[in-house]
């Protein structure tokens, strides 16, 4: 017994090769370094990119709710208006981004206490339906408060602040500075919500999903939980927005509306529900995707719904969780052969 235990731990030592690294890490670090790079092409790509960045933060923080709780929302263009429309006012009165970031993520989350208090005693399409009305309320609200939201016209000529306070800060020269502002706080918030997965908390949201009935009997109080997975989808749908305000220099109506609440579900669809990575992914291909087809025809939402559909159907599961196996294989592969 004993001879066979020192085969298998000199199997796996053997095994073992220090100083590889895996290829999730290695993919990790590449992007990472190219995404800092990005503003070295120019202000286009910039653009671009930043707005992949938000869609990939805003459709992430959905996923928690979608893919890991086992609710879909059709109102969280709400609260991503909420904090894009607190951060725009804000911005105009104090030009401090920290500041008006910060209160445009909390507005959010106290809207999403209380529309998910209100909505979480129902599940399935009831849950969607409630969401949805809520987030057209809240277009409603913004469409028709004219002497504090602008009316139809929105909030223009919202400026990016400094980073700082007036006085004591660091002003962004062009929308590059700008651009790495977005990249360390998507990164930031990136981690804190795959901490947040992979944590005790993450772990009853997936039981939930598989089936709350079990969750219930082990003592485990449902809507509780469910209460703050809509609380954290919706700070994370806050964060996106009160950086997107400062980045299109504007907060309008349409930000609010349910057709915007079908973004982060189509990117989410798109690259994966199952996968941390999916709506990244996702984010990437559906602003990519737009800005390649917006070039060729004026009918692009036709085509760009017409790849978007193709593409989830050839890829059932999302592209990440279609391709991520693949790649494993493929580097396990050429370890054992090397």
């Amino acid at each position: 017994m004993a001879g066979d235990e020192l085969t298998t731990l000199v199997r796996a030592a053997r095994s073992i090769r220090p100083g590889v690294a895996s290829p999730r890490t290695l993919a990790l670090l590449a992007l990472l370094v190219a995404l800092a790079l990005v503003p070295l092409l120019g202000t286009y790509p910039s653009w671009v990119m930043s707005q992949v960045l938000l869609l990939g933060l805003f459709a992430a923080g959905f996923n928690l709710l979608f893919g890991y709780t086992g609710l879909l929302s059709f109102g969280h263009a709400g609260l991503f208006a909420v904090g894009a429309y607190t951060a725009a006012l804000l911005l105009l009165a104090y030009p401090s981004l920290p500041l008006a970031v910060v209160a445009g993520t909390v507005a959010a989350g106290v809207a999403s206490v209380v529309i998910g208090y209100l909505s979480i005693r129902h599940t399935k399409i009831y849950f969607a339906m409630l969401t949805l009305a809520f987030g057209m309320m809240v277009y409603a609200i913004v469409f028709k408060w004219r002497s504090v939201t602008g009316g139809d016209d929105g909030v223009v000529g919202v400026p990016r602040g400094i980073l700082g306070v007036p006085g004591a800060g660091i002003e962004f020269g062009g929308l590059g500075g700008f651009y790495y502002v977005v990249l360390v706080v998507t990164v930031v918030a990136l981690y804190v919500l795959w901490r947040i997965v992979r944590s005790p908390l993450g772990l009853t949201l997936r039981g939930l999903r598989d089936s709350e009935i079990r969750v219930a009997f082990a003592g485990l109080p449902v809507r509780r939980y469910r209460l703050v997975s809509f609380t954290i989808s919706g700070l994370y749908a806050g964060l996106a927005g009160s950086l997107t305000a400062p980045l299109v220099s504007s907060a309008t109506p349409p930000m609010a509306h349910w057709i915007s609440s079908a973004e982060p579900v189509l990117a989410t669809l798109l690259g994966g529900v199952h996968a941390f990575s999916g709506p990244l992914v996702g984010a990437f291909l559906l602003i990519v995707l737009k800005e390649v087809i917006v070039r060729f025809t004026e009918y692009w939402l036709l085509v760009l719904g017409s790849v978007v559909v193709l593409l989830v159907l050839t890829f059932r599961g999302g592209v990440v969780s279609v391709l991520a196996p693949a790649v494993q294989r493929l580097w396990s592969q050429r370890r054992q052969d090397g």
